[in-house]
């Protein structure tokens, strides 16, 4: 039997990396695996986490100022394209789901809500991280980095993309994410966000400006119910 719905909730989309998913091992890999080779220094965990957020090229640049001089434009379109061909079939290898995120978007899912994700990751990547990770099955819409030409958080358009495609609207609408991109996005798109503070991010979760701050998705569920009343 489907439960209840969470208040007026029809509709949620969720950030992947740093959200559902720890992802900076995987990403810090693929790094040290370009890196040396063109005489750089590998890159630790920690300055992953922090380069992460808005997408491949950005990271790679990132990557780059972080162990010396930024090539050209053209080159470093190179090394992206190179780091994302690289990186997209091993991109699960150490990639883990966050724990309660499998339970919660169960419970979810059987409430009637319908669920998206919206990332700045690349969309081959993801969904070789969703599947792998059995994550895929929960989602009604999945939207990339690459999937809206141009287009990617904190524009609030590739929200509203998803939107559209769960014939929803933000007024019945929410987002879960880590970042601040997550939510200068989703204000910008109309919507509340709730912010797990696992997720990577430069300022402090509790300064983002979320309309809540949670520590495990078990407080999913409490916690959107409070920003949907009936």
């Amino acid at each position: 039997m489907t439960e209840a719905k969470i208040g007026h909730l029809s509709a949620l989309i969720f950030d992947l990396d740093g959200t559902l998913i720890d992802s900076a091992p995987d990403l810090q890999a693929a790094a040290n695996r370009m890196l040396p080779p063109l005489g750089r220094r590998e890159v630790d965990v920690e300055e992953i986490q922090l380069m992460i957020g808005d997408g491949v090229p950005k990271l790679v640049e990132r990557c780059f100022a972080a162990t010396g001089d930024i090539p050209p434009a053209d080159e470093l379109a190179e090394h992206a394209a190179k780091f994302t061909k690289d990186y997209e079939p091993r991109s699960a290898e150490l990639t883990v789901a966050f724990d309660g995120s499998h339970a919660v978007l169960q419970k979810l899912k059987d409430r009637g809500i319908k669920l998206s994700i919206c990332t700045n990751k690349p969309y081959g990547a993801t969904m070789q991280i969703l599947e792998s990770l059995e994550l895929a099955q929960y989602f009604n819409v999945v939207i990339g980095g690459d999937t809206l030409p141009g287009i990617k958080k904190p524009d609030p358009r590739h929200l509203i993309a998803a939107l559209e495609k769960m014939d929803a609207s933000s007024a019945d609408s929410a987002m879960v994410g880590d970042n601040q991109n997550d939510v200068n996005a989703a204000h910008a798109a109309g919507l509340p966000v709730v912010l797990l503070s696992h997720g990577y991010t430069k300022t402090p979760v509790t300064e983002l400006g979320g309309e809540a701050v949670i520590d495990h998705f078990d407080a999913l569920e409490a916690s959107l119910e409070a920003l949907n009343p009936l």
